[in-house]
């Protein structure tokens, strides 16, 4: 029971993106169906699937940092030393702790005024601020993703690096002697 709850507490934002992807398939579906077939339209669709698109975009990016799924330049990492390649991670994990915390602040004060201000979406009613919590809660699990990855890089920093590692620096390394 244990091990299930560790999987499902690691991987929830991935879970929580396939969850949310599947009620915006299902709700832009519907949407066609409604538009073409009963000649009616669901006024909710769009707004609702649009919103369901920024929360997938940022609990998305937070397991892509997880995954280590984001761009990088690997090629000029390979070409470095195994422990300046260690640095060059932490410090590049340290870098993005800082963009989201910065975003993270910056978020809690745009949603305080939007939720100040009473603006409501078109379709819903619903107000904006709620909608832009996607922010600082992708925010969130961002700056956790983050913590972990520096944890961890410092934690295993004297230890060596994966195989694959040292086998994918070779192929790079001999051709640029």
């Amino acid at each position: 029971m244990k091990e299930k709850l560790k999987h499902f507490i690691d991987n929830f934002e991935g879970y929580l993106c396939v969850v949310m992807l599947i009620a915006m398939s299902i709700i832009v579906f519907l949407q066609v169906i409604f538009r073409f077939i009963l000649k009616s339209s669901l006024p909710w669709s769009e707004e609702v699937s649009r919103y369901l698109l920024v929360w997938i975009t940022f609990m998305g990016g937070a397991y892509g940092v997880k995954t280590g799924a984001h761009l990088g330049v690997e090629a000029v990492q390979l070409l470095l030393p195994v422990k300046a390649r260690k640095v060059a991670k932490l410090i590049t994990h340290l870098v993005g702790l800082i963009v989201c915390v910065v975003v993270l602040i910056i978020s809690i004060g745009i949603i305080q005024k939007q939720l100040a201000g009473g603006q409501k979406s078109p379709a819903l009613r619903l107000e904006i601020g709620y909608i832009y919590l996607a922010i600082p809660v992708g925010m969130v699990f961002f700056i956790i993703r983050y913590l972990e990855l520096l944890v961890t890089g410092i934690r295993d920093f004297n230890k060596d690096l994966p195989a694959e590692d040292e086998a994918s620096a070779k192929p790079i390394a001999a051709k640029n002697k």
